[in-house]
C-alpha cells in the first residue's frame, strides 16, 4: 500500500496537478473525456440495449424521437434511427470503435515518429537527411488524403471478404501511419540537442552502444513534447476515423463508429428525424473537444516558459 501512496502524494504535490486543478476549463474537460472513455469502454454493462443484436431489433421502433418529445419512449433516452436501434446505446459502442481506433493510431504513429527521429537526430548524416526528407515529402500532404489513399490500396490489392474482417487494422494503419512526422521531427530537434551534452560524451567514453546510449539514454529526455503531441493527435486521429467512416471507406458497417452513425442520421436529417445525426455529433465533438483542451493544458503546463 504504502509504494502506491508514495507516489499519489508526489502527483499530487506537484506543480503538474496544481496546475491542473487550478484551471476550471481543464477540470472540466477532463471529467468530459472520462465519462466518454467510462461510457466507452463499459457499454457493454451500461448500454440499455445491444444495438447490433439482430434478434433484439424491431422495425416498428424505427424514427423515435428522444424521450422528452411527444411521441417519445422512455425506453429509448436519446430515440431510435431507421432500423429501431437505440441511439443512445449506438453512440455507447460507436464511442469504442472511435476511442480505439484514435489510440491504436496515435500509439502506432508515435512509436514509429519517435525511432525515426531518435535515429534521424543521432546518427546524422546520410541517415538523417534520407529520413527528414521522407517526412518533408508526407508533409505536403494531408493527412486525410495519405489516409485514404492507404485504405484505397489496400482495398485494390485484397479480396472484399479479406478486407472486411481486417478493415480496422487498415483504419488504425492509415491514420497511424499518415502522423509520424510531426514526432519524427520532435524528436530529432530534441535529440540534436542531447546528442552533444556531457552525459552522451561520457557514455560513448565508457563504451556502450549507439542503440544503449539511444534507449536508456537520450529517449527518456526526449519524450516530454512527445506527449504533448500525443495528446493532440489524439483528437485529429478520432476527426480523421469519423470522416473516413462518414464517407463510407472507414470501419465496416457491422462495426459502426460515431462517423458511419452521423453519416446514417445526414440521411435522414432533411425529414425531420434529426437526433439521429445531432446527438451523435455533438458527442463527437464533446469527445475531440475535451482531449484538445486537455492537450493544450498539458503543452502550457510542460512549457517551461510559462511558469
Amino acid at each position: 500500500m504504502a509504494a502506491i501512496l508514495a507516489p499519489l502524494g508526489r502527483l499530487l504535490d506537484s506543480d503538474l496537478f496544481y496546475s491542473f486543478r487550478r484551471s476550471p476549463v481543464t477540470v472540466v474537460s477532463a471529467l468530459v473525456a472520462l465519462v466518454c472513455l467510462v461510457g466507452a469502454g463499459l457499454a457493454p454493462w451500461l448500454a440499455p440495449h445491444d444495438p447490433f443484436d439482430l434478434a433484439s431489433l424491431n422495425l416498428i421502433d424505427a424514427f423515435k424521437p428522444p424521450a422528452w418529445m411527444a411521441e417519445g419512449d422512455a425506453t429509448y433516452p436519446l430515440g431510435t434511427d431507421d432500423q429501431g436501434r437505440d441511439l443512445l446505446s449506438a453512440i455507447m459502442y460507436g464511442a469504442r470503435i472511435s476511442l480505439l481506433v484514435g489510440i491504436c493510431a496515435v500509439l502506432f504513429s508515435t512509436l514509429l515518429g519517435v525511432g525515426i527521429g531518435l535515429a534521424a537526430g543521432y546518427l546524422g548524416g546520410t541517415v538523417d537527411g534520407l529520413l527528414m526528407r521522407i517526412a518533408d515529402i508526407q508533409l505536403t500532404f494531408p493527412s486525410i488524403l495519405i489516409a485514404l489513399l492507404v485504405d484505397g490500396v489496400v482495398r485494390a490489392a485484397l479480396p472484399q471478404e479479406v478486407h472486411e474482417h481486417i478493415a480496422l487494422f487498415v483504419v488504425i494503419f492509415a491514420i497511424g501511419i499518415s502522423a509520424w512526422p510531426q514526432f519524427a521531427r520532435t524528436v530529432r530537434s530534441s535529440t540534436l540537442v542531447e546528442r552533444n551534452k556531457e552525459y552522451v560524451l561520457a557514455a560513448r567514453v565508457i563504451g556502450l552502444s549507439r542503440p544503449h546510449i539511444m534507449l536508456t539514454h537520450v529517449l527518456p529526455n526526449v519524450l516530454g513534447p512527445v506527449l504533448v503531441i500525443a495528446t493532440l493527435n489524439l483528437g485529429n486521429a478520432i476527426i480523421s476515423e469519423a470522416t473516413l467512416s462518414f464517407l463510407g471507406v472507414g470501419v465496416p458497417p457491422t462495426q459502426p463508429s460515431l462517423g458511419t452513425l452521423i453519416r446514417i442520421g445526414n440521411d435522414f436529417l432533411g425529414s425531420g428525424e434529426w437526433w439521429i445525426t445531432i446527438f451523435p455529433g455533438a458527442a463527437l465533438v464533446a469527445m475531440v473537444l475535451s482531449v484538445n483542451l486537455l492537450g493544450d493544458w498539458l503543452r502550457d503546463a510542460l512549457n517551461p516558459k510559462l511558469r
